[in-house]
């Protein structure tokens, strides 16, 4: 209590003054004044465990920015430089980086259809504009296995996805199969996807209409027209995929359904002012 005086009216009355009047010595006030900072070094080692314990129960792939959000929800409110700081200096603790993506090959189409969205990704409610692409994951043996996934642009939730040995029609009808069992969308819900050979095709036409979907394509070799997907795939890849090695498919498979939980109930999404897809879903 005498040093938190002496701190408060140390320039009014004069330090020396003060602890003489107190009969304290110049060491014991300044050894106080090292203690002080005791809490505070105790504190910022807490923060330094909880950064450690979220970097790697997210499998090392989360950068400050998606950090800082974890934090806020354990009531530990930093600016992004200070997590960042903490990160990179004093923890050496680093997120993937996204790899460049290959450059887009053409190929023949069977039907085109126009682009209804033109980069108007925020919809208002859910199941009303669908977005959906593919994926190549390479395996040990040099085989490839196939994803396609869809995603609802209202919340960015994954709502289905599916792998498959074959990039092909039924491996997007099965995918779209999936998510409309699992949605149940009224009729005219957009689906919009690039121009592949797969979505183009009259077998996935004819499912699209039989079912009242609208389809809609972005323009060729223009992946901003289908940013959601793109960011997504990014995802997808550096944060789950790059970061195995899958010796079979049913591991890979195993491990695509839990990555994609992941993904819908605890990564806070930018899109979803920093919210879980699920969140933003159901009013959580």
């Amino acid at each position: 209590m005498v040093y938190r005086f002496i701190d408060e009216y140390k320039e009014y009355f004069g330090l020396r003054w003060l602890c003489r009047h107190f009969g304290i010595s110049f060491n014991g006030y300044y050894n106080y004044l090292k203690d002080k900072k005791h809490d505070y070094r105790r504190q910022r080692e807490a923060i330094y465990e909880k950064i450690k314990y979220i970097y790697y129960n997210n499998n090392r792939t989360v950068g400050y920015r998606t950090v800082r959000i974890f934090l806020q929800r354990y009531g530990i409110c930093l600016s992004n430089t200070t997590v960042h700081k903490y990160m990179n200096k004093q923890l050496e603790l680093a997120a993937v980086i996204m790899r460049k993506k290959p450059e887009y090959t053409k190929c023949k189409k069977n039907k085109i259809f126009d682009n209804l969205i033109r980069q108007n990704f925020t919809v208002e409610e859910k199941n009303k504009i669908w977005c959906t692409d593919f994926t190549y994951m390479r395996q040990p043996d040099g085989k490839f296995r196939y994803n396609c996934t869809i995603l609802d642009l209202f919340d960015r939730s994954a709502i289905a996805s599916v792998n498959s040995d074959c990039l092909n029609t039924e491996l997007a009808i099965e995918t779209l199969s999936k998510a409309l069992k699992h949605e149940k969308p009224k009729e005219g819900l957009i689906l919009h996807s690039d121009q592949g050979v797969q979505f183009t095709s009259w077998e996935f036409i004819d499912f699209c209409k039989n079912k009242g979907i609208i389809q809609s394509m972005s323009k060729a070799g223009y992946p901003y027209d289908n940013a959601p997907m793109e960011r997504f795939y990014n995802t997808f890849k550096n944060c789950f995929y790059y970061r195995y090695c899958f010796d079979s498919i049913e591991t890979l498979d195993e491990m695509t359904k839990k990555y994609i939980n992941w993904y819908n109930y605890v990564r806070p999404h930018s899109a979803n002012n920093y919210k879980t897809p699920m969140e933003v879903r159901y009013g959580s």
